[in-house]
């Protein structure tokens, strides 16, 4: 994997991007001024970050696998420490599936009902693989989803979750604070 160098990223027009970030040359980036990107993050090949007016907000030490998105309108935010798996989608807009509108980015939106919804991706989660996350969901601190879920409501920190649609599984383990406390002390 080949990563962009840090003049490659800044001519790009980041709206901001930390130190010791690792952004895939192979990875692809659209409105680039509405992205933050914090420090120690890593974004691997044939990813897709397009960012609507909310802006794409991932802040330190945060890994998005290969092939993963995220597409939308609002505001798409992953905390530090969490991670998205291959082939992860997240939505922060949709459109409406009923047959009662078109469906299609080359429709005027007069024929369509695209929804919009913030997406909040909370410190030390992980989404398992082919997970899709849908807008206007907050998965809180800690949250842990399976591979293959969909995520259509906000999830409860410190639990597991897995299906379509997600359920609650059971409870996560909160060792991963210490260790956190740890690697910051050991950056002292």
């Amino acid at each position: 994997m080949a990563y962009l160098t840090r003049d490659e990223i800044l001519a790009m027009g980041f709206k901001y991007v930390g130190e010791n970030t690792l952004l895939s040359d192979k990875a692809s980036y659209y409105n680039c001024k509405n992205i933050v990107i914090g420090s120690n993050s890593r974004i691997d090949d044939f990813a897709v970050l397009s960012a609507g007016d909310g802006g794409i907000i991932i802040e330190d030490h945060v890994h998005i696998a290969v092939y993963s998105s995220l597409i939308g309108a609002k505001r798409i935010k992953l905390k530090s420490f969490s991670g998205i798996s291959s082939h992860v989608s997240i939505y922060s807009s949709s459109d409406d599936y009923s047959g009662n509108y078109m469906t299609n980015p080359t429709v005027p939106s007069e024929f369509t009902n695209v929804f919009h919804g913030d997406v909040t991706i909370g410190q030390h989660v992980i989404v398992g693989s082919g997970s899709i996350i849908l807008p206007n969901t907050t998965l809180e601190d800690g949250v842990a989803i399976g591979a293959l879920s969909l995520v259509n409501k906000s999830c409860e920190g410190f639990y597991i979750y897995s299906g379509t649609p997600v359920k609650k599984i059971k409870q996560r383990s909160q060792n991963l604070l210490k260790l956190e406390e740890k690697l910051i002390e050991q950056k002292k």
